[in-house]
């Protein structure tokens, strides 16, 4: 079976943006017979910061994704935060994703559930791989279809991540699907003065090891100038980078 690829860049800057990203995901799906979700988000509501740049909001979001979705054909991927925001975002994207943070959030999972749609839950940086043996049941419990896990590192002490690859195949065991999420595994929270670092030299390797673990899927944020960018930019990787990671993951 194809591994699953899910990238984009974090927040929805500009339509110019997503467009950008998109003609790069349409050409790899072409050269490699991949088959990436275009993923990003309409609003990042768990910023560092007051003052943080969060996104054009659901309204106009939703609708920049779906014209995305229509003119490029890309399967589209993006985060809720509130349970009121997942019967419009179903409306428009393939899986809604539900942040770290909130994995144990019910409300939101069991509204999730009842769209219909799959459902992406990434791993709380505080729980273990088979702790999320419990948003699963709710999900699944509340009419969910399809259930995906994600990886992406424990907290290690203050402004610091650390990735245990144990957790994939823990998590295997509850569901047939685990993501890696290889961008956000290197971030440093909070430790850029009001914003959050991180250090994407390390995504390839994160990448190559979780499928080492038998990861059977791998996100990852993208940008064309990620020094420029709004959300993450420091661990997001570079878009010119993606398809000859990505080779060596189908190889």
């Amino acid at each position: 079976m194809k591994p699953i690829f899910i990238a984009g860049p974090c927040v929805i800057e500009s339509q110019e943006l997503l467009q950008t990203v998109a003609e790069e995901l349409v050409r790899i799906n072409q050269q490699l017979g991949t088959d990436i979700i275009f993923k990003a988000s309409f609003d990042k509501a768990n910023r560092t910061s007051l003052n943080a740049f969060r996104g054009p909001g659901m309204e106009k979001g939703l609708t920049m994704l779906a014209d995305i979705k229509e003119k490029y054909g890309l399967r589209i991927l993006t985060d809720i935060h509130e349970s009121y925001q997942a019967e419009c975002a179903g409306q428009v994207v393939d899986v809604l994703q539900i942040p770290a943070f909130l994995c144990r959030q019910t409300d939101l999972l069991v509204k999730a559930a009842k769209t219909g749609k799959i459902i992406n839950i990434k791993k709380a940086q505080f729980l273990s791989g088979r702790d999320m043996q419990f948003p699963v049941e709710k999900a699944m419990e509340s009419g969910a279809k399809e259930v995906w896990l994600t990886e992406r590192g424990n907290i290690y002490g203050y402004n610091n991540l650390v990735v245990d690859f144990r957790n994939i195949p823990d998590m295997l065991e509850i569901v047939p699907t685990v993501i890696m999420d290889c961008t956000h595994s290197v971030q440093r929270p909070g430790a850029g003065g009001g914003k959050t670092a991180g250090d994407r030299k390390f995504v390839p390797s994160m990448a190559l090891a979780a499928k080492a673990f038998g990861a059977t899927g791998y996100f990852f944020e993208v940008h064309p100038d990620p020094e420029k960018g709004l959300s993450d930019g420091p661990n997001m990787l570079y878009l010119d980078q993606l398809g000859e990671l990505i080779k060596k993951l189908i190889s």
